[in-house]
Formats: C-alpha cells, structure tokens, sequence
C-alpha cells in the first residue's frame, strides 16, 4: 500500500528535512543493502531487527495494535494514547494505575485492595488488561519489569479484542531480544522500607538468534500500618529467524505478587452528613482498618507465548499463542458501616480463591490490494480460546469472646472502635454456610472462536476509510457446585453469537493532520456467576450492549510533539440489576440505562530540546440515563452519577534538561469531584497533587533518579471501591533509583 506521503507534497518535512540535513545526513546515510529510492515497499520482521528507530522520547508514531497491520497513529481513527519507555522510566512507573496518571479518559478504582481496577470513559473494569494483543484478564496487580510500552485504547474496540472493553483498554506490549547486546541492573530504595531490584539483559546469539530475560524482586511495605508487598518475576524470551522471511519469538514469564489486601477506610454515617453529603471518616493516613496479618492476597501467574510471523512477499501471517495459568487467593478483614454516632465500624471478612487457565491463538494475514485508483490494506483474522475457571468464597465468622468485637457484635460481624480499628482477630473461615460449601463455590469453562475481517482504504491522497466487522460464538459451561442447590440451577449455560462492527472515516488535508470520524459497538455477554443470580426463565439474557460514537483530531506538531483531540458518545444497553423482590436474583433492563458523554485532549513530545512534556484534559459526564429500581424501597434515579468519574481529570508533567547530566521533573494532576459509588451519597473531593524528579547521569553507564511524589503532602483519596471502602492517597514518598549499563 503506497503511503500517504508518497501521494501529496510535504512542505514543512522538506522544510525541515533541509534545516536538519546537516545532523541527519550520518544518521540517515544509506544503507548498502538497502531498496533503491522507488522499489517496493516490503514488510519488516522487526521483532530481532530493532536498530534503526528513531527515539521520539514520549511520542510512538505508529501502532501494530490497534488495527493488527503496521499503521502510523494519524490514520487510525480512534484515541490512542501510548506510554512510551521513556515516560516509564521518568515517572518511575512500576503498575497499571502509576501508568495512567496522565492519560485522558480513564480514572481507577481500589480493586479491593487485590486487583487492578480502572475506569474507562464511566465503565469500570478489572477485567479489560491485555498483553501483546492478547486477553490478560484473571484479577492482579501487573508490574512493568517486563513491559516495552502500554497502549490504551479508548471507546469499544471488539473489532480487535473482541468482547468487553466497553470504555476502553490497556494492552502491555513486552520486551522482545534486538540485535545489539543490552544488559542493565535497576536499584531502587525510598520511602516506606521500598526495596526493589530489577534486570534486563539482551544478547544476539547469532546473526538468527537473540535472547532476553528480564526480571523483579521487591520487599517493600507501604504508608498504610501493617501493608507489606513481596513480588518476583522472571521473563526470558528467544527470538529465532530460521529463514529471511519468518521469525519465531518465545517467551515464558513466572510472576508471584504477595501483599496486604488492603480496602482502605470508611465513610460517615447518614447522621453525619453535612449538607447532605458524606465524606471519608477523619483519620491518620496510616489507620489500617481490619486486620492485616488476616488480610493476605497472592497470585502466580505462569504464561508461556509463542509467535510465528511469516513474509510471503505479496502477504504477512502472524500468529500468536498464549497459555497461561493463574492461581490467585485474597482474605480480608475490611470496613464496612460506621454507627451513627460516629464510634464504631463493623467489620466483616471473607476469603476467596480462585484457579484459571487461558489458551488462546490468534492469526492474522494482512495484503494489499489495488482496484484502479483506490488502494486496500485487508486483515483476515481467526481467534480461538478457552478458559477453564473455579472459584470459591467463604465469609468468616468471627470467634465468640474476642475482647475486641464490642458489645453488638455477631459471627458475621465485629464492631471495634473508630478510634482504634486496627485489631487482630480470630476468624473462621471453614465453609460455614449453604449446607458447608461457602458463600460461592463453582467451575465453569468459556469457549470461544471468532472470524473477522477488516479493509483499510485509501480512497485518495486525503481520505481513508476503516471498515471492519468481527463475529463471535461466545460458549459458557456453568456449574454451581454448592450443597442443596437445585438439580436445575446446578448446571446452567450459555450462548451468544455476536456481531462487533467497526467504521472509521479518516481525512489527511496534510501529512502532519488528521481528522476523524468513528463508530463501534462491543458486547458483554453473560458469564459466571452471574447466571447462578439470573431470575429463573432467563438465563438467556441478552449480553449488554455499548456504543461508540467519536469525532476527533491528531496534529504532529513536529515529528517530536503530537497532540489530540476527541469528542464522544457512548452510550450502554440491556444493563442487569438486582431483582427488587428477591436480591439474590437479577433481571434485565433493556433499552438504554447508561451514558457517558465527553472530550480528551492530549499533548505528548517535545517543546525543546531540552523540554519533554506530557499534558492532558478529560471533561466528562457519565450518568444513568433512566430510573432503575434496585431493591423494594430503593431507586436509582436518572441522572445518577457513575462511580468514580469525575467531570474533570487534567495532568501535566514536564522534563527540563539542565545540562548534559542534570534534568528536572516536574508534575501535577487533577480531579475534580467524584463519587464514591453510584449512591452518589459519599463524595470523593477535588483534588491536585504536585510530583517532582531529580535525574542525573553519572557517565555513559550509570544513572540516577529521585523521584518525589505528592510533593505538598496533599490529604486526598483517589479512589474507592464501595461507599465503605475508600483509599487514602499516600503522603509525600521518596524514591531513589539508580540504572547501571554494562
């Protein structure tokens, strides 16, 4: 496919082009073996071949991702925002929620103290992580050791990824072996007994071979009294190219992370309300509330990868493979009420644990085309998966006669004292209810395969247009595995067959602009446990439904700085709630029950030479949309708002080079006013923190980092799980880091 640039004049890069000759000409010279100027494009194998890129700092021109074919961002209709290496490394980013400080669109969530959790454009997830393009989606918290760059996708993308991802993604794309030997150490001490090690080491075998491992180790504690955090992880990867045209890369990563479950503090009783309004108790960051020696959480994750890529001459094959094996357990003694006058907080605790397995491949041939003028780049893909899933939930009950547990108390729940809410408690957690087989106990397993297929057309030098559509047969194999559960509510299924359309529209009046237009629809289907809770009769529930309406804008200011803009609609039908006349049902609403209305703006590269910046600006307002009756009594209302989505979420970070070693950081961002659920009763208020970074390079291979973060020591709570379980944001950290190259 003839690029765009070939087919229009580009005054300001010639323009450039002759400014920077002088500096460019031994950088870009000729390589012997290079195509004559003219000759036909062909397809680079670049997962070893990796010299050669220009280093644009905080900007990626191009996305392998987002449509499955090589294409520069300008031409994909949709907001994309990439967190480069660069920017991992400056802001010290070592998980998911670290990694979207600065991204518009997307807020996160407690995860109950165990998972990561994110909110994108009003809809929470925990479950929409992908890793190379492929579904990650078991609940942890993933660490940056082994991570190139994060790419989030914003607005329904099944086209691609198939179902879920109604707001938005990430997708972590790994560290592969290049062709040059790389070998560094990381070290890095700081605040709250931090102490973490890592290691990237890459080494060419042969001119048809390359290795690379990465690897962690951290021992750390937090903020919080009695949080500790143990993870490490090791990810070695061989890339192979047994002829020109193909290149086998793979990898096996052994990742453990042990913690603190930790669900943060409560809020007000409704008797102390002011105006109206409840906030988060008054109390010492540090305050844990429950028990933290009984509040363990683990995860191993063993995951093997394979990818083949092969270059036909006229076409391109990859294909991608992933097993991974994932056994996670969380227990939590965690907050819940606080009585009106303000003394007490019940706890309660309940442990869960759960085993998966993923297999999942994926294959895609991409070509060119050419009818008469207008020129195709078509994807024809396949999917294919499987996941294999138990899990178990048993409450705790509460040993009689604890000193502690004050008059009030019950097996179920302890009430202790606001002023002193972290207790050691004796708890049971033996499976105590539903005839001895816990709160939740089943197995089911997920099939899935999907075709799809997508045209990228270049219409004219200006105009190109995105078509593409994906069907999905959705299988799921339910069994609810508890004692005294009907014959008929014992094994339950599901089926759905899905339909995932894709239109983009896209004008270039010049090569560093862009305009776009989009449409895309994504389903959730039902899985689960969720089809235990279904009202009888209706076990075949539509899956909810969400829609994607985005006009928005991409200008490469210069090659180096690059803004973007995008206004959207998303709108989310066939909603399941609670069944007002017996909770432990659920029914359908269909129709239109959720909206989320908004525009992001970004601006990412650099100002000078010696400037790099990140900023960006959410406005958003995500609501429900109709009257949705959840429970006998209670109703939530039109016009409620989304949890944790506040109308306003800007950031700027800024890196100033001082000198050939010294450089300054220096950040803030903002949130306006939130909710902590959508009960809209406890409010999560505005907030603005200030961060900050000392960088200096010692020699060639040896740098050091100062990270600071919350520089003004701001009390703020940036995010929450429940009313009742409210995260405290840390106080002023210091962390020091030092890189050696070798």
């Amino acid at each position: 496919m003839t690029s765009r640039s070939a087919l229009r004049p580009a005054p300001l890069a010639a323009a450039l082009a002759l400014i920077l000759s002088p500096t460019l000409a031994a950088a870009a010279a000729p390589d012997a073996d290079a195509p004559a100027s003219g000759a036909a494009p062909t397809t680079q194998l670049a997962t070893i071949e990796v010299t050669g890129k220009v280093d644009y700092r905080y900007v990626q021109k191009t996305t392998l991702t987002a449509t499955r074919t090589d294409t520069d961002l300008l031409d994909v209709p949709q907001a994309v925002t990439v967190i480069t290496q660069d920017l991992i490394r400056d802001l010290g980013i070592q998980g998911m929620a670290d990694a979207v400080r600065y991204v518009p669109g997307i807020s996160v969530t407690q995860g109950e103290g165990n998972r990561d959790g994110l909110v994108f454009r009003g809809n929470s997830s925990t479950a929409d992580l992908f890793v190379d393009g492929l579904r990650d989606d078991t609940q942890y918290y993933r660490d940056t050791y082994n991570i190139e760059r994060i790419e989030a996708f914003k607005g329904p993308n099944a086209m691609i990824f198939g179902r879920g991802s109604p707001g938005g993604l990430l997708n972590r794309v790994t560290k592969v072996p290049g062709a040059d030997p790389a070998r560094e150490i990381g070290l890095q001490i700081g605040s709250w007994n931090k102490r973490r090690l890592t290691a990237d080491l890459n080494q060419p075998l042969n001119d048809r071979a390359a290795f690379r491992v990465s690897g962690v180790y951290e021992d750390s504690d937090g903020f919080r009294d009695g949080f500790e955090l143990r993870r490490k992880g090791l990810n070695p990867t061989l890339s192979l190219r047994p002829t020109d045209a193909t290149v086998v890369t793979l990898g096996y990563e052994v990742f453990r992370d042990e913690r603190t479950a930790d669900r943060g503090i409560p809020s007000l009783s409704a008797a102390q309300a002011f105006d109206g309004t409840r906030y988060p108790v008054s109390t010492d960051r540090e305050t844990f509330f429950g028990d933290p020696q009984g509040s363990p959480a683990s995860v191993d994750v063993n995951a093997f990868t394979a990818l083949i890529e092969h270059d036909f001459g006229g076409a391109f094959l990859r294909n991608r493979f992933r097993y991974a094996d994932y056994d996670k357990f969380y227990q939590n003694v965690f907050p819940g009420n606080v009585n009106a006058a303000g003394t007490t907080v019940a706890l309660s605790a309940y442990n869960n644990d759960t085993r998966r397995e993923n297999a999942f491949n994926q294959t895609d041939l991409t070509f060119d085309l050419a009818t008469g003028p207008i020129e195709h780049r078509f994807l024809i893909g396949a999917e294919i998966g499987r996941q294999e899933t138990s899990n178990e939930r048993r409450s705790g009950r509460f040993a009689p006669g604890q000193s502690v547990c004050l008059p009030g108390s019950s097996a179920s729940t302890c009430l202790v004292a606001l002023s002193d809410p972290n207790v050691r408690l004796s708890v049971d957690y033996a499976n105590n209810s539903a005839g001895g087989s816990g709160d939740a106990r089943n197995a089911g397993v997920t099939r899935f395969a999907a075709l799809y297929a997508q045209d990228q057309i270049t219409l004219s030098p200006e105009w190109e247009a995105v078509l593409g559509v994906r069907w999905d047969r959705f299988d799921v194999d339910f069994t609810d595995q508890r004692n005294g559960v009907s014959p008929a509510n014992r094994d339950l299924s599901s089926s759905d067959d899905l339909f995932s359309p894709r239109v983009g529209l896209v004008y270039q009046p010049a090569d560093q602009l862009s305009f776009y237009a989009s449409y895309g629809v994504t389903y959730l289907p039902r899985s689960g446990e969720q089809l235990a809770s279904l009202t009888p009769g209706t076990q075949a529930l539509d899956p909810e439904e969400f829609k994607n309406y985005e006009i928005g804008a991409k200008w490469d200011i210069t090659p180096r700085l690059s803004a973007t803009a995008a206004a959207f609609r998303l709108g989310r039908s066939n909603v399941a709630v609670v069944d007002p006349i017996d909770p432990t049902q659920m029914i359908l609403f269909a129709g239109d029950s959720q909206r989320t209305e908004g525009l992001e703006l970004s601006l990412s590269g650099e100002i000078t030479p010696t400037w790099q910046v990140v900023a960006s600006y959410t406005y958003q307002d995500a609501v429900i949309t109709r009257d949705i009756r959840t429970g006998p009594t209670s109703v939530t209302p039109e016009g409620t708002e989304l949890a944790q989505s506040p109308k306003h979420m800007a950031g700027l970070w800024n890196r100033f080079e001082l000198s050939e070693r010294w450089g300054l950081g220096l950040g803030a961002i903002y949130r306006s006013r939130s909710f902590a659920s959508t009960s809209d009763q406890v409010t999560l208020r505005s907030y603005s923190r200030f961060d900050g970074a000392v960088y200096y390079a010692v020699n060639e291979n040896v740098d050091l980092q100062l990270n600071v973060e919350n520089l003004f020591d701001k009390t703020y709570f940036p995010s929450a799980h429940s009313d009742s379980n409210i995260t405290p944001g840390a106080p002023r950290s210091y962390y020091l880091s030092a890189r050696f190259a070798f």
